[in-house]
């Protein structure tokens, strides 16, 4: 370990030059240093010096011969001393600015978990909606186009119109039968308030001829036994035979009567055959008057018109295209959307409906919307899919599922904006 010895150089008189003090390790050659005039050479040891005038220095001091006046010093040789102290000069402010960078970033570290303790985001989310397709109800040739792409109708308002003319002719004739049954029905009407008066009618005749035939019957029965009972000589056999044959006819007359009076008794059941011709006849009048609403359903339907309000996309059909029904020509977006989040199944647990959330859309990055949580889908995504996967067979192989959940959007839309179905947007749930 070397020492370090100060001495003092005294001035010469003769040359004028000055003896200073240095430091610089005992035993040790240091360094020569230039100087203008001269070079000066410093030695440190252990044995006694003379100077110029035969004074000498005890040991362990420096000799420096100098013809101006200079300071010789360890710390001014290149390379040695001066770098150290530099070193030290600068320690303090790299300390300084060492602990201003780390605390700022734990502060800035605690702030962000502090502001973001209770915040949940997604950026697998997008703008969903329902999609309303138009399409015709009956076949036809396009004769008028009423809407352009992207335009925003209301309900009712038409969209196309297609060729009516079959159709007014198929009202036409559905018409002329309804007209024809009309009347075949109204004429059964009158035929049954007839037969409520005639069948009771014919019943009570019926029942008075059979009283006049019994009547008859019982006098010819009179006339036979009288002319049976007087001799021979009294009467002849011909009276007795017409008595007889006027006996027997009057027979034949009561049972008659007899028949037409059962024939008629039934008179409730031929007034109910009456008004089952008429209820026959109504029906005709009804299935014509379906065939005459259906007519005019389909002549109706010649125009199709926006089922309700949205925008116009994915329109597929032209002036002058022949339609059939089922055929999609159009798509309405209507104005209720809302935003829909996949988020992973380990943020689930802190949300709940009625939560309030900041959306963030990509397209309009000025555009401040806020909404709620609605619901959470029961289910993930991937059970939903066209081939879902089964976990049963095979490696299993744990993978972080997502779930829609449905944020409904409250306040900050845009009418001059709209949001397209399908944008992305980044929704933050403050679950507080």
């Amino acid at each position: 370990m070397s020492q370090t010895a100060r001495i003092r150089l005294p001035r010469q008189a003769s040359g004028g030059s000055k003896m200073r003090a240095a430091s610089t390790p005992i035993g040790e050659t240091f360094a020569i240093a230039r100087v203008p005039k001269s070079p000066i050479l410093i030695t440190a040891d252990s044995r006694p010096v003379e100077d110029d005038h035969g004074h000498q220095t005890p040991g362990g001091s420096l000799l420096a011969h100098e013809q101006p006046e200079a300071t010789v010093a360890s710390d001014q040789v290149p390379g040695q001393g001066g770098s150290d102290t530099g070193h030290r000069n600068r320690r303090p402010a790299v300390f300084i600015i060492g602990f201003i960078v780390l605390a700022a970033l734990v502060l800035g570290g605690s702030y962000y978990w502090y502001a973001n303790r209770n915040l949940l985001s997604t950026d697998d989310a997008y703008v969903d909606g329902r999609v309303v397709t138009v399409a015709p109800q009956v076949s036809g040739l396009v004769v008028s186009l009423d809407v352009r792409d992207n335009q925003f109708v209301h309900r009712g308002d038409p969209l196309i119109h297609i060729d009516p003319r079959s159709y007014m002719s198929e009202r036409n004739r559905a018409q002329g039968t309804l007209d024809s049954a009309q009347a075949q029905a109204a004429g059964e009407r009158l035929a049954t308030e007839i037969a409520r008066k005639n069948f009771p009618a014919l019943f009570q005749q019926a029942q008075a001829q059979l009283l006049t035939a019994k009547a008859i019957l019982a006098k010819a029965q009179a006339d036979y036994d009288r002319q049976s009972a007087l001799p021979k000589a009294a009467t002849t056999q011909q009276e007795v035979d017409a008595a007889l044959a006027a006996l027997r006819q009057s027979e034949a007359q009561v049972t008659q009567a007899e028949a037409q009076v059962q024939l008629s008794s039934p008179v409730e059941q031929h007034i109910g055959q009456s008004d089952a011709q008429v209820g026959q006849l109504n029906g005709k009048v009804e299935q014509a008057q379906a065939q005459l609403d259906q007519a005019e359903l389909n002549l109706s339907w010649t125009v199709v018109t926006a089922p309700q309000d949205g925008w116009i996309t994915r329109r597929n059909v032209e002036m002058g295209n022949y339609v059939t029904p089922g055929q999609q020509i159009f798509a309405i977006v209507p104005p209720d959307m809302w935003v829909t989040a996949n988020f992973k199944e380990n943020q689930l647990d802190g949300l709940r409906p009625g939560q309030s959330v900041k959306i963030d859309v990509d397209a309009y990055p000025r555009l401040d919307l806020h909404g709620h949580v609605d619901s959470v889908q029961m289910g993930s995504g991937s059970k939903f899919t066209a081939f879902p996967p089964e976990n049963a067979t095979g490696n299993f192989v744990k993978i972080v599922q997502r779930v829609p959940v449905k944020i409904v959007i409250d306040s900050g839309l845009d009418p001059k904006r709209p949001l397209p179905l399908g944008i992305s947007v980044v929704p933050t749930v403050s679950v507080r």
